[in-house]
């Protein structure tokens, strides 16, 4: 395992790397393996890739994340002007069946559900959302209910996910029982857990998957 210190540093040179941020904007504190991210920026853009960048960075095992969300007048909106924009632009994605799509604005933090066919249409939503101006916060509470009665092929997802660059050449045991994917074993990252719960996702009359990876360095 890294020394507090080693993984402290590799975090701090994940953040310093992405474009967006200015690597005195968030501070990075490491313990056992546990991240905690601080401090203040002015989009929810920053703050998400604050994040994407610390689970990316082999030896993190969890994050806390408590960056804050602080807008200068320029960027501020009321929560109907941040509705609004939210229901246009998933009027515009192509992937998202956007009537089946609502949306709820409470204090510029903004709840999308309802029901979708597939997880991709799921993730389509949320990231066309999360970039808008004046975005506080995000949850993202839309469910999967597809028409689909394909069996799920569970040598097809563990074939997708042997050949995916990230996770390849990770021990992961795929289980399928009717609609339900069960992951376990072990990776080195949050993203790579992620990446593997995404690909399961992807299969063909997927309703839930239960991600257990444990992420070990």
């Amino acid at each position: 395992m890294k020394s507090n210190e080693s993984l402290q540093k590799d975090v701090q040179d994940a953040i310093k790397y992405e474009p967006l941020l200015n690597a005195a904007e968030i501070g990075v504190t490491a313990k056992d393996g546990i991240i905690t991210l601080t401090g203040t920026v002015n989009t929810y853009a920053k703050k998400l890739e604050a994040e994407e960048a610390t689970k990316k960075t082999n030896g993190v095992k969890a994050v806390i994340e408590n960056i804050i969300v602080h807008f200068g007048e320029e960027t501020r909106k009321s929560d109907i002007e941040i509705a609004s924009d939210a229901l246009s632009v998933l009027r515009w994605n192509w992937e998202v069946t956007s009537k089946d799509v609502k949306v709820k604005v409470e204090d510029g933090w903004v709840t999308l559900y309802g029901e979708l066919s597939w997880n991709f249409q799921k993730d389509a939503a949320e990231k066309s959302v999360r970039n808008l101006t004046g975005l506080k916060g995000l949850s993202n509470n839309i469910t999967i209910k597809s028409n689909q009665k394909d069996s799920v092929e569970q040598k097809d997802i563990e074939r997708a996910i042997s050949n995916n660059w990230s996770i390849g050449d990770r021990y992961i045991s795929v289980a399928v029982a009717d609609s339900n994917v069960t992951l376990s074993g072990s990776v080195k990252s949050i993203f790579e857990k992620e990446e593997a719960g995404r690909i399961a996702w992807n299969a063909r009359g997927v309703f839930t998957v239960d991600n257990n990876l444990v992420v070990e360095y």
